[in-house]
């Protein structure tokens, strides 16, 4: 008999063994069935698990009655999890399992195929959403567009979820998922599509053409239809479902810190018993939990710069100081406009008209919401955050990380008291968040002003515990950029890059390259050191209300060295 593992609540998370007979009736797989499983299970998994991972399926359906796939598809990851080693699937269809206590027992949540509102306790799904917002990875395959829809009707009841999924909708043609399409690779040399060989091809299923909010300004799309050889091949014009005929059918995002990926490509059970498909979902499952590293700038963002960039490991983002005359959403809306996906957060900048408040952990989590909401809107990931001083003390240094949680940032700029760095560092390693120790001048930062001060107070304790180094006041200081660089090496954990008109203390920003800082030399030897900064920081401190043409020229040097140092690293 088929065997899997349910939950019995989110306590102390006993275990309990039962038949392999999901949730809906009639769905079991049959020997025959999991013999084919079996056959076509990957030999090994693409990536080796850095630590023993855990994933949640999660097969509730509510209002209807589940497609039969579905237990092949916990049957598959459950199979191909134990004989790769790449991880231990537990399946449960208790919404309890969503309790904070409990999700911290897993990597990723695989809600597999669900319809309806499968939970409505609004603590369940902020514990949900900030599992994925603090580096949890969430799958989702075929249905699961509709989960936490009332259903019938598929009515939303819960947009963040669609928000964090990528898309709503399951609108399909007629025929009982008997549509014949052709897919196309969108990025055929993107890591998970690697089971494809580059080519696309013929599938039998029921494709869906999703609505709001799917957008290739959100997403990173793997396949959709090929709809003209979808007509060819079908022999008639394909309805239009979209004005755009923008079909996906498989895509990855990051959601704060979090990884996504959703395929509407299980309607049927044949393909977990397809080799190819079952290795395209075994590094999806490797992708969500961690272990895969996978690029995610949404596809709309790329260009031949930005994917040379994506290669050198470089993510280029504006600090929210250079817009800080501004407010975050203004902010935000310029950042997308220079055709960047990532920028930083600022602790003393208004959110908004509409929120005049400040951007910091005293705001509400639907405040936060709110911001979160607006950044995916506009295509943006804010990356790193600053603010002043991280509290010593318990309570208010675990306030500034449950902020930073729930934002999905990837690392704080600070400038910490001393005292205060033992407990800073426990709690960079218990929410997975770094702090880089920000450097003014020497008056501004007396503990933290240069290279060696920093290597100092980050001595014997965590590597998620380093440098944000602003290269600005290094060099009205009199420091060399490129020689602090080699001094900080991989505690260089975030980069402010200014260009000075002269290195003096009245040097001021110019276009990156035009100035004074040898900005492409300290690039250059920070690519040849291996040092991939949580974000290239652009922070440009002049001529504020008008400086975004000077920006754009940064954007652009950023663009051509990249594309020079990718081009000769291919080569």
């Amino acid at each position: 008999m088929n065997r899997r593992r349910f939950l019995a609540g989110a306590g102390a998370l006993p275990l309990a063994w039962t038949g392999f007979a999901p949730a809906h009736a009639g769905a079991v797989v049959g020997d025959d069935e999991r013999r084919r499983i079996e056959a076509a299970l990957p030999a090994e998994a693409p990536a080796r698990p850095s630590k023993p991972r855990r994933l949640l399926i999660f097969d509730l359906n509510v209002n209807y009655g589940g497609h039969r796939s579905a237990a092949h598809a916990s049957l598959a990851c459950e199979l191909m999890g134990r004989k790769t080693g790449a991880f231990e699937t537990v399946v449960s269809s208790d919404p309890a399992v969503f309790a904070p206590e409990s999700l911290k027992g897993f990597d990723a949540v695989f809600f597999n195929n669900n319809v309806g509102n499968l939970f409505e306790d609004p603590a369940l799904r902020r514990s949900l959403v900030e599992f994925v917002l603090g580096g949890g990875g969430l799958m989702g395959v075929h249905g699961t567009s509709v989960a936490f829809t009332r259903w019938p009707g598929a009515v939303e009841d819960w947009p963040e979820f669609g928000r964090m999924l990528g898309a709503r909708g399951a609108a399909h043609m007629p025929g009982n998922g008997e549509e014949r399409a052709v897919l196309k690779l969108d990025d055929p040399d993107h890591p998970l599509n690697r089971p494809f060989g580059g080519k696309g091809f013929e599938h039998r299923s029921e494709f869906f053409r999703f609505g709001d909010p799917f957008s290739r300004n959100r997403v990173r799309v793997l396949m959709s239809l090929d709809n003209a050889a979808s007509e060819t091949l079908q022999g008639a014009p394909l309805k239009a479902f979209r004005k755009d005929g923008d079909y996906a059918v498989a895509w990855v995002r990051h959601y704060g810190r979090g990884r996504v990926f959703y395929s509407s490509i299980a309607h049927h059970p044949d393909p977990f018993w397809d080799p190819t498909m079952l290795k395209f979902y075994l590094g999806a499952a490797q992708f969500a939990l961690g272990d895969l590293p996978a690029p995610t700038i949404p596809s709309a963002r790329l260009t031949p710069a930005i994917r040379a960039q994506e290669a050198l490991g470089w993510r280029l983002g504006v600090e929210a100081y250079t817009f800080h005359k501004f407010t975050l959403f203004e902010a935000a809306e310029k950042t997308s406009r220079l055709g960047l996906p990532f920028m930083g957060g600022l602790s003393f900048q208004k959110v908004s008209a509409a929120m005049p408040k400040n951007l910091d952990p005293a705001l509400s989590d639907d405040e936060i919401r709110d911001v979160r909401l607006k950044l995916d809107d506009e295509g943006v990931r804010m990356l790193t955050y600053y603010i002043g001083d991280i509290p010593g003390d318990e309570a208010g240094c675990r306030r500034v990380f449950e902020f930073g949680r729930k934002l999905g940032i990837e690392t704080f700029m600070s400038e910490p008291k001393p005292e205060a760095l033992d407990t800073i560092a426990r709690c960079c390693d218990e929410y997975g968040i770094n702090v880089a120790i920000h450097n003014h001048d020497a008056k501004g930062s007396p503990n933290y002003w240069k290279p060696e001060l920093v290597l100092r107070a980050c001595e014997g304790r965590t590597p998620r515990l380093g440098a944000c180094a602003d290269l600005g006041y290094w060099m009205r200081s009199g420091i060399d950029p490129i020689e602090g660089l080699r001094t900080l090496g991989k505690r260089l954990i975030t980069v402010q890059v200014h260009d000075l008109h002269e290195l003096t203390p009245q040097g001021h920003d110019v276009p990156w390259g035009t100035g004074a800082g040898r900005t492409a030399e300290f690039l250059r030897e920070m690519h040849r050191l291996g040092v991939r900064p949580t974000m290239i920081g652009l922070e440009y401190s002049y001529n504020w209300l008008e400086s975004l043409p000077d920006i754009a020229r940064c954007v652009e040097f950023v663009n051509t060295l990249g594309l020079q140092l990718a081009g000769g690293r291919a080569s």
